[in-house]
């Protein structure tokens, strides 16, 4: 009976791998309410903070931190702006599996037009607030296909704090990993992505007709390739 009882303690405090959501620039926690990903992990959403002025990406990364139970194995999901985050924790905090989603895994694979901006950064003489009014015309051009949850996009990103939109902007722009990586760092992108073109993707697991919104409106999809990668590292029974 005691040995019974010692058995039955230890399999109740194994505890589930923990996977950790982090949203893009103009999105929040609202952006993977769709995705139905394997029961058996614990999952949770890291909310972005509003960056301090002339923060750049390893930094930001770094203020996420605290917030990642490291003491068990655990795995990052970052999509756009997110993903890049996760890149930066991937060489930090090395999890069992990072995948970023419409994303960039470094500098090189950015467009060229953050290039341009690095160059004549005349993002800088707009005020935050019209860089987020801005968004709002600019988004459903760049990506049609945020016409299908339209509603959820425009209401995330009417409560993004325009500081945050504008202090993003220099972080993505002057981001400077040259880092390429192996499975450890799984790609999921579309071939449809206006914003992060595929273009200029290495490595990556290519969604036919995927937009850089497909994280929402692609769930379905989106939510079987993650799962597919989580089986692959057996950590269930």
């Amino acid at each position: 009976m005691l040995l019974l009882l010692c058995t039955v303690t230890i399999k109740a405090q194994v505890q589930k791998t923990k996977i950790y959501l982090i949203h893009g620039q103009g999105s929040d926690g609202r952006l993977f309410s769709k995705l139905t990903l394997n029961a058996a992990f614990d999952t949770f959403c890291l909310n972005l903070p509003v960056p301090a002025k002339g923060t750049n990406m390893q930094s930001f990364a770094q203020q996420l931190i605290p917030k990642i139970d490291t003491s068990g194995p655990f795995i990052l999901i970052g999509v756009s702006l997110g993903g890049m985050v996760a890149a930066e924790l991937n060489d930090i905090l090395h999890p069992l599996q990072t995948i970023i989603i419409s994303s960039a895994k470094n500098n090189n694979e950015l467009p060229n037009r953050y290039k341009f901006m690095r160059a004549f950064p005349l993002y800088k003489l707009f005020p935050a607030g019209f860089l987020k009014a801005s968004s709002f015309m600019m988004q459903p051009l760049v990506e049609p296909d945020r016409k299908k949850e339209k509603a959820i996009f425009k209401s995330m990103l009417r409560k993004k704090d325009k500081h945050f939109l504008k202090r993003t902007i220099p972080m993505i722009v002057n981001w400077d990993k040259k880092c390429n990586y192996g499975k450890v760092l799984m790609h999921i992108h579309g071939t449809k992505d206006h914003t992060i073109p595929i273009k200029n993707i290495t490595e990556s697991i290519a969604i036919t007709n995927g937009s850089h919104m497909m994280v929402l409106t692609q769930a379905e999809l989106i939510s079987k390739k993650i799962n597919e990668i989580l089986l692959s590292l057996n950590l269930l029974d």
